[in-house]
Parts: C-alpha cells; structure tokens; sequence
C-alpha cells in the first residue's frame, strides 16, 4: 500500500510507492507548464577511485537513446511539443528533468522513465560520449576561473571521493568502459534512491499512475551508501602564464542539518553576496582590486565548505589577501543590524522568487526530500532565516574562520602568501 501525505493546504503531496519510490508533486493551478524531473542520490562522492567521472558519464549517456528510441527520437519528440530537457551532476546527486506544456506531462514522464530504466549505450555511442566528455575536461582546465574550484575541493578533501572532480580525469574518462556504466547505473539508480518530482498545472494522481507505468522496472535493491566526506584542508598552487590570478580561500563549514546552517547562509551573503556586501565594498569598490570578488556556502550531508573566490592581478594579489583577512577577522566581532537586516532580505527574496519557477521547485521538493525526509514549508524556512540574530552570525564567523583553511591559487601567484601565513593570520 503506498502512503499520501497532504501539506501547504493540498497544493503539495507526497508519496511512498511500495516499490521504494518517492513521489512528490506541488500544483500550481495558474501556470500553463509542467516541470518533471528525478533526482538520483548518487554523484561525485559515491564512485570509487577507478569510477571517477561515471556519474556525470551516465548524465551525458541519458538521452543518447533507449531501447525503443535512438537519441534522435528523444530530442525529437521532445521538441515538438515545445518542451526542454536537460541534466546535471553534482557531488551528492544526478537529475534528470523536462520543462514542457501541461498537455505533456504523460511524456516528460514516459522519456525520463525510459532513460532511467532502458538506456540502451550503444557502443558508438558510449565512444562519441567519451570524446565528447573529454573535450569538456579540456575546456573546463583552459578556464582558469572553473577549473580552481575543482583545485579547491581536492585540497580541501585530499585522497577521497569528495574530493575527486565532478568531470573526472581525462585518464578515468578514457579507461570507463559501457560494463562500468551500465554496472553504476545498476548498483545506484534504484527506488529508494530516487526521488521523482513534478510541478505545475498537475494532478497528484495522474503523475503516481504515470510514475507506476513508466519507472516499474528501476531496480528494488538498496544502494550503496556514500563514503564520508572528512574535511582536511590544505594547498593548491599552480603557476601559470595568466594575466590574472584566480583564488580560492575556504574554510570548513556545515552539513544541511547542522543548526549553523542558516547563520551561514547569511554570513555569506553579507560577507560576499552582493554588490552592498562586506568583501565587494572594501575590495572592489573602495580599493580597485579586483573586478569578481565573492563569497558561498557549499552544504553536503555530512559536512561543508565556506569559500571566497577572487581573480586579480599579480601586484594586487599582495593587498587583497590581507584586506580580505581582515574582513573575515573583523566580521567575527562586527556586524551591525543593518547589514544582517539586508542579508535576511536578500536570501528570503531568492528563495520566494525561486518558488515562482516549476523547475526550481521540483528541484527544492526533491533535493529537501533527499537530505531531510520530508517537504520544509517554505513559511519554515522564512521563520528560521528571520530568527538568525547578531550572536548567531558571530558565532558561526568565528567557527568558521578560525577553522583550518583551505587556499587555492591559479595564475601568477608570486604574492600570494602561503597556507601556514594565512592560517597565522587568522588565529591572530
């Protein structure tokens, strides 16, 4: 017997087939689309050395063709009825979803069932794909400022899936074999670790009967749990012939669970999240030193990071260090009303935006069900941002920035102070 649960007045609800699957769906009766998606617990920290780079293989694999429709076919019929599909990989999770009129529902739910459950990797196509996957690898490590942040992660989780790229390496992406592929999507892409979720102009039980056609064959067996995400920090630094330096600071920080998680959310945006915060005023607009200067949080389910990121000039990397230590030395002690006043603003008005597009909110039902088990009314969430007080926020600056840091450096980073420097600083 499958279990329904109602919330937010009737217009979410949430279901647990017997088959393991979860399926939660949020009407929106005043809008003519459709968002459907499934979102899969397994990424980037759930391969093994040698997997490094599947998870975003298979994402890539996905629409390459099932075994009743070949890859043109999928894009096809898709885009005739007007709709969108699209994927992506992260550390802890793969997503597969469409955007589409609300007439096409049943469709968005047949493709994504069929490529979840029949993919068929072609060998020519499985070869095309790794071409493709390794061209991206290239143009990933010719864009210094993408490519620092996976320099970042790897010093941050050194010798562990955590820390290991989103992409892969170009000798894993050339060594992964359609056995391989076809065994992680076995082993991972299974009931009970995948959520599907659907938003707009919808019925609940129109998208469970379609869910029960179209995802009866995903495996029943239970998933393999990730490996622990340990923070260790660390260096990286790569001299390149740049006309800037691109530079990651970063410090550990809080899992979704943690009771920081949402005095971090704000430290962040009023540290670095916008044009009025701490790091753009001092570094940017009051000294010139930069052009992008900014602040975020990374959450995972056992653990987190809290990073800076700037790109710069040779000369000017020697007075943005220290400015940039300041400001995380004096936000421990110094932060007014206003400006946490203005950070809870930012942030609520991001996340209620966000709740007027379908496909942002499959993706937060889905993602709140994966890490918390149940759907956070949105007015729960506005209670606790509004909650977050001036001892909160210092509280989590000093936890936070007094913590072993992480530093990553990319281009011309002759004044670029080292770790052990930076670390003396801050404990200053």
């Amino acid at each position: 017997m499958s279990e329904t649960t109602t919330l937010d007045g009737g217009a979410i609800r949430l279901t647990r087939l017997p088959s393991g699957l979860t399926v939660v769906t949020e009407r929106m009766e005043r809008v003519e689309t459709i968002s459907f998606g499934a979102y899969v617990a397994a990424g980037t920290r759930h391969e093994l050395a040698e997997e490094n780079g599947i998870s975003h293989f298979l994402e890539h694999m996905a629409f390459k063709g099932t075994e009743r429709r070949s890859a043109a076919a999928i894009a096809e019929e898709i885009e005739a009825v007007g709709g969108h599909m699209n994927a992506y990989t992260a550390r802890e999770q793969t997503a597969f979803y469409i955007k589409a009129l609300k007439e096409d529902l049943g469709l968005a739910a047949d493709i994504v069932g069929d490529i979840l459950s029949h993919s068929s990797f072609e060998p020519a196509e499985v070869e095309r794909e790794r071409g493709v996957i390794l061209q991206e690898i290239g143009q990933a490590n010719d864009t210094p400022d993408d490519i620092i942040f996976d320099h970042f992660q790897e010093a941050a989780y050194p010798a562990q899936p955590m820390g290991r790229p989103v992409l892969g390496t170009e000798e894993r992406i050339q060594a992964a074999t359609r056995d391989m592929l076809m065994g992680y999507m076995r082993r991972h892409y299974t009931t009970s670790n995948t959520v599907v979720a659907a938003v707009g102009n919808l019925r609940h039980e129109t998208v469970l009967e379609l869910v029960e056609r179209h995802f009866a064959d995903l495996p029943r067996t239970p998933a393999p749990l990730a490996v622990p995400g340990l923070y260790r920090g660390g260096e990286f630094r790569e001299a390149r012939d740049l006309d800037q330096v691109h530079i990651v600071l970063g410090f550990p920080s809080v899992s979704y669970a943690d009771p920081d998680f949402y005095p971090v959310m704000l430290l962040s945006t009023l540290l670095g999240g916008g044009m009025s915060s701490r790091l753009f005023q001092e570094v940017r607009e009051k000294r010139g030193l930069v052009y992008s200067i900014y602040s975020f949080t990374a959450p995972y389910m056992d653990s987190g990071v809290f990073a800076i990121y700037a790109g710069t000039g040779e000369s000017e990397a020697a007075e943005l260090i220290p400015v940039t230590l300041g400001e995380l030395q004096k936000v421990q002690t110094e932060v007014s009303e206003a400006e946490l006043a203005r950070a809870r603003a930012q942030v609520k008005a991001g996340l209620l935006m966000s709740l007027e597009s379908t496909g942002s909110r499959c993706e937060q039902l889905a993602r709140q069900m994966q890490v918390f088990g149940r759907v956070i009314p949105t007015a729960e969430t506005v209670r606790r941002i509004e909650a977050v007080t001036l001892a909160d926020i210092a509280r989590a600056a000093v936890r936070l920035f007094r913590a072993a840091p992480t530093l990553a450096s990319l281009g011309p980073a002759g004044h670029v102070p080292g770790l052990p420097a930076i670390a003396d600083r801050l404990a200053a």
